[in-house]
């Protein structure tokens, strides 16, 4: 606003001349507010570009750039590349090529550096969390080996809270005393030892006990003073001796595991309704009438399948082409148990039908089978090849093939092979042997493969000879 009698005329935006024309100055900090209008030392004679300075350190986005001294990879990494590189050995010589016949020329310090040394700096180059991740994977592979080759495995696999392997007992039938009614030569001795260590590897493995009957002949087993039969009497036994399992398998000496890695609770029990079958109707060469039909019996004792409880089953035995089969068989510790067996060892019947009953108690079990219907209630049959393969010449009809119910099927990898009846007329022990070196050959390590299905084969189409790894 002007005064009263004073021209009006623009005002200035500072109190000097400004140096461009029409006032102002071209400062873009300019504050009319600040307590500066101008520059300290504005010079004079010409504009101050200062807009243009700043413009020439913008980015093209607008931002300050700016340039540092570690730009891009190898700029970052030179000092730490070049350092890793051999280093040569370069002699103090007059001539450029006058050290060439030398023997140290050409040699680097790394060369002469121990092994020791070497790893040394090859950890010392390392991160600090690479060196935590490989001491964590370094402890777990230790814990691996710790846990599979000690005691610590067997006892997990024996406690009741992890395998539960204390609950089953393995019963071999053996003669380890020698033959007393006939001469026990080379080859029974074989076959005696190829199969208890068999059974005392498998036990040891999955944490089971194994029980070794001796079946040689005694007087309360011979004829004139016999008392009943041998197995009944060893698995009664076996139970007082171990008052904490609870199933026992009985095994003849002419069986073998033909696949270890296989336990009894994962291959049998953990899903026992799924294998057994209670009605004898589904395979019953020896043609029972089944179920009974008496009117004084009750609901189950009438029921093809008993009370349907899979629990109430204490006994689990195969069938063959002749039968009922007690090369392998499993009893389970109960009240019905107990009394099955005294009825069993009943002497009373031994010496009314001895001479009837060529399998022994094989024949004995199948008459209680057949005439008793509490016998029936709590018995259960697996197929055969579950627990009791035949190797062909068992229950053949002759040709050599295999039959799909009992003979040994190495494709489904069959768990147990039973040589039944070879000592009639057939090789125990190369029977014994085939089978011993086939369930080898079937569960051979990764290295065990690479050795004999690579090495070898290699070896013998240079060679022209097996050899064995």
């Amino acid at each position: 606003m002007s005064c009263p009698g004073t021209p009006a005329t623009s005002m200035s935006l500072s109190r000097s001349p400004s140096p461009v024309p029409g006032g102002g100055w071209s400062s873009p900090g300019l504050n009319i507010n600040s307590g500066r209008s101008s520059p300290a030392n504005a010079p004079t004679s010409g504009p101050v570009h200062w807009e243009s300075a700043k413009m020439r350190h913008l980015g093209p986005n607008g931002y300050p750039s700016f340039a540092t001294h570690n730009q891009g990879f190898f700029t970052r990494h030179m000092r730490r590349i070049s350092s890793s590189l051999p280093r040569f050995n370069s002699s103090n010589t007059d001539s450029r090529h006058g050290g060439r016949d030398k023997p140290n020329r050409g040699q680097w310090p790394g060369q002469n550096i121990p092994l020791i040394g070497r790893i040394r700096s090859i950890f010392g180059r390392m991160g600090r969390k690479l060196k935590i991740r490989l001491l964590i994977v370094l402890i777990f592979l230790l814990c691996l080996y710790i846990f599979y080759h000690s005691p610590l495995v067997h006892l997990y696999r024996r406690a009741n809270w992890g395998g539960g392997g204390s609950k089953f007992v393995i019963i071999l039938a053996a003669n380890v005393g020698g033959g007393v009614m006939e001469w026990k030569g080379a080859r029974e001795w074989a076959i005696e030892r190829d199969s208890v260590r068999n059974k005392r590897k498998y036990a040891t493995r999955w944490g089971y006990d194994l029980e070794i009957v001796d079946m040689k002949t005694r007087k309360k087993y011979a004829h004139e003073w016999r008392e009943s039969w041998e197995k009944v009497d060893y698995v009664r036994s076996a139970m007082r001796k171990y008052p904490n399992a609870e199933w026992f398998w009985w095994l003849d000496l002419n069986t073998y595991v033909m696949e270890p890695s296989y336990s009894l609770q994962d291959h049998l029990f953990n899903n026992l309704q799924s294998n057994v079958y209670r009605d004898i109707n589904e395979y019953n060469p020896l043609n029972i009438t089944h179920p009974l039909t008496y009117p004084y019996l009750d609901q189950s004792a009438l029921s093809a399948v008993g009370d349907g409880n899979v629990n109430s089953v204490n006994m689990l035995l195969s069938q063959d082409c002749a039968g009922f089969n007690l090369g392998s068989f499993f009893m389970r510790r109960s009240a019905w148990t107990e009394r099955l067996l005294d009825v069993w060892w009943d002497p009373v019947a031994y010496e009314q039908k001895h001479m009837a009953w060529e399998h022994k108690e094989q024949d004995a079990l199948e008459t209680l089978y057949e005439n008793h219907a509490w016998v029936r209630e709590h018995t259960g049959f697996l197929p055969q090849r579950k627990i009791n393969s035949f190797p062909p010449a068992a229950c053949g009809d002759g040709s050599g093939k295999n039959n799909t119910r009992f003979h040994y099927n190495q494709y489904e990898r069959d768990f147990v092979v039973n040589m039944a009846g070879c000592e009639w007329g057939r090789d125990c022990w190369g029977e014994m042997y085939h089978y011993r070196e086939f369930s080898y050959w079937l569960n051979r390590n990764p290295w065990e493969r690479f050795k004999e299905d690579l090495i070898a084969v290699i070896w013998f189409k240079l060679t022209g000879k097996w050899v064995k790894l």
